[in-house]
């Protein structure tokens, strides 16, 4: 896909990408530059996570509690 800056450097995200993401009028994005590489990155609601890492093996990261 391409897009085109336009004179007020704006550029219009094709409408396959917002479906894709699920990207709403209004919604914020972050916007991320590396080596000339620029990154949108749409800010989520924190509940858009949950469950993310359910069946993760967890074991190995905390370190084990001292019982007194």
């Amino acid at each position: 896909m391409e897009v085109i800056v336009s004179p007020k450097y704006q550029v219009v995200i094709p409408k396959e990408v917002r479906k894709q993401i699920s990207l709403k009028h209004g919604q914020r994005l972050q916007v991320i530059t590396k080596e000339g590489i620029i990154s949108l990155i749409p800010d989520r609601d924190i509940k858009y996570f949950r469950g993310f890492l359910k069946g993760m093996d967890n074991k190995g990261i905390r370190e084990e509690e001292e019982r007194l």
